[in-house]
């Protein structure tokens, strides 16, 4: 087994060194505690993160007016997420379902939690509920430097990336929550004819139309009798391969037939839908972008006539109305939700790339 990692900060040349929890660590863990005596926001009076076995925002719970420990890495012990390490920085609280190591070398950090999550997966219980118990986490093994202003460089760097990658996530849920705003807001309310927010020039009330004097929705059909191609095949859950034929020629917007019904996503022509995926194409000029818009602002799962797996019928989804503009005025709302959707796409890219760009880096700079 090699003992060097293949990529490295300069200057550091010893052999990385096999080591085993217990040996650099003291091991306990967190103590129970009531959600209800957490708060969400961080104030002076509850200034402490809780943390606890939850993925969400790196399983912080909320906030508490005591702490537990100070610069020290968690594990959960216990559930679905068993096996998750985190490096935690500065003083803070975690429940029960989390175990802690603690250490007054200075091993506890970014890069030694890191190391440990590429393993502590390894030795979780699968039999019934999932468990990695302090006694199995003490013996685990993890190849680190000796040298621990080496592992303060690989921590300082994970951390630049995690910023890097939080940043952008940030920046993605802010512009959802924009989109979801203005969803609320350029669209008539119940009972009412206009908008709360318009583009200038336009004053007209919205009128109420079905569906299907809007679309036309058509079926998709079974592929398995094309061949390889270059045509993407769609179903409810996206792009699932290519043929060499076509089913549509223009533009429309998928819906879920069977399965996952609330989920519509613009389809760009030419392409195929499978028979659990319907595509919807306007019609009488009525604008793409506007109408897909508008299929994002349906609860579809109203519209569900089934009491197994979500359906919904050709019959069901013309009939249903909605107060729709202009031509013009939905030329001008598809065309403002068509950049959002587009820098929201832009964001989910980076995103990935930078998470993509991690785990490589992690690949190569660990053993």
């Amino acid at each position: 087994m090699t003992k060097k990692p293949i990529i490295r900060f300069k200057n550091y040349n010893e052999d990385w060194e096999q080591r085993k929890v217990k040996d650099i660590f003291r091991v306990t863990r967190g103590y129970v505690l009531a959600a209800t005596k957490t708060v969400k926001d961080k104030s002076n009076l509850m200034p402490y993160p809780v943390y606890s076995s939850q993925t969400k925002d790196q399983g912080l719970m909320g906030y508490y007016n005591d702490y537990l420990y100070e610069n020290a890495i968690t594990w959960t012990t216990d559930g679905a997420n068993a096996g998750t390490v985190n490096y935690r920085e500065g003083k803070f609280y975690c429940t029960n379902v989390c175990g802690v190591l603690i250490s007054e070398e200075g091993y506890a950090n970014k890069m030694v939690s890191e190391a440990l999550n590429q393993v502590a997966w390894k030795h979780v219980s699968k039999v019934g509920n999932p468990k990695l118990m302090n006694n199995v986490m003490s013996e685990v093994s993890i190849t680190i430097p000796k040298n621990l202003e080496e592992q303060k460089e690989i921590s300082t760097f994970i951390n630049k990336i995690d910023n890097l990658i939080t940043l952008h996530q940030r920046k993605l849920e802010a512009l959802e929550k924009t989109k979801k705003s203005f969803l609320q807001k350029m669209f008539p309310k119940k009972d009412e004819t206009k908008p709360e927010i318009r583009f200038a020039g336009f004053t007209d009330d919205w009128e109420q139309r079905k569906l299907g004097e809007i679309i036309q929705v058509n079926s998709g059909k079974d592929y398995k009798h094309l061949n390889e191609g270059e045509i993407p095949v769609y179903g409810t859950g996206g792009y699932m391969l290519s043929v060499d034929e076509a089913l549509s020629y223009k533009d429309a917007i998928g819906l879920g037939r069977k399965g996952t019904i609330n989920k519509p996503y613009l389809l760009k022509a030419p392409f195929w839908t499978v028979d659990t995926l319907f595509y919807s194409v306007p019609i009488n000029n009525n604008d793409l972008s506007f109408i897909d818009t508008l299929f994002q602002n349906i609860n579809w799962k109203k519209y569900d006539e089934s009491t197994g797996v979500p359906s919904l019928s050709k019959n069901s989804i013309v009939k249903i109305e909605k107060k729709v503009p202009s031509i013009e005025e939905q030329e001008k709302i598809g065309l403002f939700f068509k950049k959002i959707s587009e820098t929201i796409a832009l964001h989910q890219r980076q995103l990935e790339a930078l998470e993509k760009m991690k785990k490589s880096f992690l690949q190569k700079m660990f053993i």
